[in-house]
């Protein structure tokens, strides 16, 4: 039999997500167990980035890293987006100064049949799975935990592309010459997201975010016609399956970089996804008209904020809550925290958001 979870003692994100008052705004940081961090240097230095993702008590270590140093209101469970398409069969490699690298990248559409469509992801990523229950316990209850995967288009485009690039052209150029087959691909994608996200939630997540790191690269018609469908689907049957195992759909984030024009959009319906990140380039005033009452904010400091001196980024985040206000909204950087951050400035940041949001709830 499995061990009861720790009881929650700092429920303030998933008051926040349901609209409930809060003492003050819930904050956490994207990326925030990383490169930053001095003692993730340090253990960095014993094991690679992969490694650290598959096993499991290095994984709950790292997760923890942060929640030790800041008081944060929430741990992200430390993996990658790219462990799916290393479950699909293709090599990732991550490569100091560059980022991920695949060996074999997807050429054109029959490369496809290359690539494990059958995979058992409860098999395959079992690693994160069981990463998710050992952290979960290990937190002890002092925050909820958050699982995360990529989105398909962010997936798709990395699988093709085969690396981080400035366009993105190879696989935007699958959009217009092969569609068909990238509307196959994206499907397969998402059916292995779902089944991913679904089984980090039975696992013991909390609250699941999806990283749409790519959306930038898309047109508002190519985000239309290629990755909204799929996208409202992964919140809507990872909420029914959950649902009809008779447990609690887990709340859902959509964060898409620089998709500034799919706010209106995936902000419409609070069936969909609870929470909506915003990036640094979206004001937030306009981004809580656009988005239906029942939807939570989250962002959207911009990461180079943090490189100010402390006072500069204690007055910025006055402002950004100003902005926002209190009441479904979630704190958070645009991006994720950038590797030469100062840890001081990261603690400036996670102390002023809880500060001014107190100060502005007494009004």
């Amino acid at each position: 039999m499995s061990q009861p979870w720790p009881t929650l003692k700092n429920d303030r994100l998933l008051k926040a997500i349901k609209g409930e008052p809060t003492d003050c705004v819930p904050v956490w940081v994207m990326r925030q167990a990383g490169r930053y961090l001095p003692e993730f240097r340090e253990i960095k230095q014993h094991h690679t980035f992969f490694d650290l993702c598959r096993t499991p008590e290095l994984a709950a270590e790292v997760t923890l890293m942060p929640i030790r140093r800041f008081q944060l209101d929430a741990a992200i469970i430390f993996s990658d987006i790219l462990v799916l398409p290393q479950a699909l069969g293709m090599h990732v490699d991550m490569q100091p100064e560059v980022g991920p690298v695949f060996s074999e990248p997807l050429i054109c559409p029959a490369d496809v049949k290359k690539l494990n469509a059958a995979v058992d992801i409860s098999t395959e990523l079992k690693y994160v799975h069981d990463s998710i229950t050992l952290t979960r316990h290990k937190l002890e209850g002092k925050v909820p935990l958050i699982g995360f995967a990529g989105a398909p288009w962010t997936l798709m485009s990395y699988m093709i592309e085969g690396k981080g690039s400035k366009t993105f052209s190879k696989p935007r150029k699958w959009l217009y010459l092969h569609p068909y087959e990238s509307v196959n691909l994206l499907g397969m994608l998402t059916d292995k997201i779902i089944d991913h996200l679904y089984m980090q939630a039975k696992a013991g997540a909390q609250v699941l975010q999806v990283f749409e790191s790519h959306m930038g690269y898309l047109t508002p018609r190519l985000f239309s016609d290629f990755e909204l469908p799929f996208l409202l689907k992964i919140a809507r049957t990872v909420k029914e399956k959950l649902k009809a195992d008779g447990l609690e759909p887990v709340p859902m984030v959509i964060f898409g970089l620089h998709g500034w024009y799919s706010v209106e959009e995936l902000g419409k319906d609070p069936g969909a996804y609870d929470v909506l990140g915003i990036d640094w380039t979206f004001d937030p005033k306009k981004a809580r008209a656009l988005v239906h009452p029942d939807i939570t904010l989250q962002g959207n400091l911009d990461p180079c904020a943090l490189y100010s001196e402390i006072d500069e980024v204690d007055s910025l985040v006055e402002l950004m809550v100003k902005d926002f206000g209190t009441k479904k909204y979630i704190a958070n950087l645009g991006h994720g925290i950038y590797p030469d951050t100062k840890p001081e400035c990261m603690n400036t940041f996670v102390n002023a958001v809880h500060k001014y949001s107190t100060i502005l709830n007494k009004k």
